[in-house]
């Protein structure tokens, strides 16, 4: 998968701070060696705004990094200028939502976890368009037009040559919660379950009669990016989603899901329950 400019982007921070820390240099005294604050130093290392490839050079000169490593760098700072396809959008989006489409187009897997609506990726455009009527109670049509054509090409990440896996455990409360109607909640049902025959995407069902689980305080995505130490995790909140990358703070939502998958049904045991929630229907 093409690594994009987010990515590009958080992987210099991480290396910019391993370097200076093995070079034994405090932020103060590397930001004095190649004239830039303090401030500006940490600020490039913890991910936040952009960077000039120069002082990205001149700090790893002075980090002692090896030839690769510097041009490595070099080359992530001058990639993390590049803007994705939600940047050329007429209309402007929620910066939460910018964020999302940002991370997600850099994403080698998801891991979902919904008790309320079906994943943004496995909706149909029906489906999302009474989602967001019913939760945007404010919004115009024309505003929710658009949040749906958003939601409709993030999906196209589906069909790249090298998607990401898409694991998703779904409480039974979304397959029996009728959504926009009976007919737009039959074809949103069929339509899970043709995605769940996809390579890679798995979608198990939680049951009503598994009780307790270890998720039950709401939706979240964890968002994989190419190397462990750039995972985020994703959680919706009135208004907006909430992003949380500290390692307690994924340790705790990864787990969650490992026992959310173990207390799931089975994968054919889910298309079972998928398959006869739509003929209730």
């Amino acid at each position: 998968m093409a690594v994009g400019p987010t990515t590009r982007r958080r992987q210099l921070g991480a290396d910019l701070r391993r370097l200076r820390e093995r070079a034994g240099l405090t932020l103060e005294e590397a930001g004095a060696r190649v004239g830039i604050s303090k401030a500006t130093l940490s600020r490039y290392e913890t991910k936040e705004g952009s960077v000039k490839w120069p002082a990205v050079d001149a700090l790893c000169r002075e980090y002692g990094s090896s030839e690769q490593e510097r041009s490595t760098l070099v080359e992530l700072a001058k990639g993390a200028r590049i803007k994705g396809w939600w940047h050329s959008l007429a209309d402007p989006i929620p910066e939460s939502m910018n964020l999302m489409l940002t991370l997600e187009d850099e994403v080698v897997r998801e891991d979902h976890y919904a008790c309320m609506y079906v994943p943004g990726l496995l909706q149909t455009r029906a489906y999302a368009e009474a989602v967001h009527r019913a939760s945007e109670m404010r919004c115009s049509e024309q505003e929710i037009a658009h949040m749906v054509d958003i939601r409709m090409k993030r999906q196209e990440l589906l069909d790249r040559e090298e998607p990401p896996h898409i694991w998703a455990v779904v409480d039974e409360a979304v397959i029996r919660r009728v959504v926009g109607g009976r007919s737009v909640m039959r074809r949103q049902l069929d339509h899970l379950r043709a995605l769940a025959g996809e390579p890679h995407i798995t979608v198990q069902v939680l049951p009503f009669a598994t009780g307790a689980h270890a998720a039950a305080v709401g939706s979240f995505v964890v968002l994989g990016g190419p190397t462990p130490e750039l995972d985020v995790v994703y959680v919706d909140i009135i208004g907006g989603g909430l992003f949380m990358e500290k390692p307690e703070e994924l340790d705790r939502y990864k787990l969650a899901f490992e026992y959310l998958r173990a207390q799931a049904l089975d994968i054919p045991s889910s298309v079972a329950l998928l398959d006869r929630a739509c003929k209730e229907l």
